[in-house]
């Protein structure tokens, strides 16, 4: 990768660049890629301001590159000129350059990257799909309505858009990781790749009940109705201070299957070779990071949850030097996430 495609990631990746940084080097190349291109889609997505049909077409057209190289190369100035960061109009205005960067790796990673970036697409598609409303049917904003909230239906809907946009992200990782780090290493595979999609799964779930206010506010609830219902809650309400009761539960409920989920990401990072010193890093830093925001939120009331809940910077340092310091000696590292609670 160029160090342009460097910088734009440490503008666009966030706290992802952490983990970046510390990846061994054999795989970082085409990690940092994938997130590039996936971040690439997920701006076409977000762009409100433009048309539903529009960034689908971007989004079609952005798969069929990555698919085929030799397709007609894509330009997508006009949605460049949209966007309000610096950082994403450039992810725009260079898409080429990384589309050109995928066809340097070897043909084997060029399968793999292809194979989960156009997994994220079906699954940002999808939702557009779910969410959007199409113009005909958008209310006049000069005259307000009562917002109305769209949800995923069944709890089957939920677990397969944690999966297209995350979830895929771990089988991907294991796949490269099982070709380049320790491809004679001996491992349960079945088991090596569920624990991976749960990995992925877990995190995505964390950030939709971090963002349940915000999305509801934009109409769309992650929350599927068949919960809902059994909880006695509907989506436009569920945040109303008169359905605290029934609503926490639920809510709790789900921050438990978000943290089995993670767990789930800690017996595969401790199934990795322990020689693996980076890439075990790179895999504990979101799941602790994880589990002290899931903790935030058990605590949380209503009130709370309307508000922005984050991990301090402080508290990511923390996390990262305690396990910068117990990664040589297993049974400390072991011990760096704490054994689930009896509630």
């Amino acid at each position: 990768m160029t160090a342009s495609q460097n910088e734009l990631l440490r503008a666009t990746s966030r706290s992802f660049y952490l983990t970046l940084r510390v990846l061994p080097a054999a795989i970082r190349p085409q990690i940092g890629l994938a997130y590039l291109l996936a971040r690439t889609a997920d701006t076409i997505a977000d762009t409100e301001i433009v048309p539903l049909a529009q960034r689908l077409e971007a989004l079609q057209k952005l798969r069929e590159r990555i698919l085929e190289p030799r397709s007609s190369p894509v330009n997508f100035s006009e949605l460049a000129g949209q966007q309000g960061a610096p950082e994403e109009k450039l992810l725009l205005e260079k898409v080429g350059d990384s589309l050109e960067t995928l066809q340097k790796f070897s043909e084997a990673d060029q399968k793999i990257i292809r194979n989960v970036l156009t997994t994220i697409i079906s699954g940002q598609e999808l939702d557009l799909k779910r969410f959007t409303p199409s113009e005909s049917n958008v209310v006049d904003q000069l005259m307000p309505e009562p917002l109305q909230v769209i949800a995923l239906e069944s709890v089957r809907e939920l677990d397969d858009y944690t999966y297209r946009v995350a979830g895929c992200v771990g089988e991907f990782w294991s796949k490269l990781c099982r070709a380049h780090l320790f491809p004679s290493v001996r491992l349960d595979e079945s088991q090596f790749m569920i624990d991976a999609v749960r990995f992925g799964k877990g995190l995505q779930l964390i950030n939709i009940l971090r963002d349940l206010p915000a999305d509801l506010k934009k109409g769309r609830c992650y929350l599927p109705t068949e919960k809902l219902e059994k909880a006695k809650l509907s989506p436009q309400t569920m945040l109303s201070p008169i359905n605290e009761r029934n609503f926490l539960p639920l809510y709790h409920e789900y921050l438990d299957k978000a943290e089995e989920h993670l767990r789930a990401g800690w017996d595969y990072t401790n199934t990795l070779p322990f020689s693996q010193f980076r890439l075990r890093l790179a895999c504990a830093w979101p799941i602790l990071i994880g589990m002290k925001t899931i903790e935030k939120l058990r605590r949380a009331s209503l009130v709370d949850l309307k508000q922005s809940i984050k991990i301090s910077r402080t508290e990511v340092r923390s996390i990262i030097v305690r396990s910068l310091l117990v990664s040589p000696v297993r049974l400390l590292w072991l011990n760096l996430l704490p054994q689930k609670q009896l509630r």
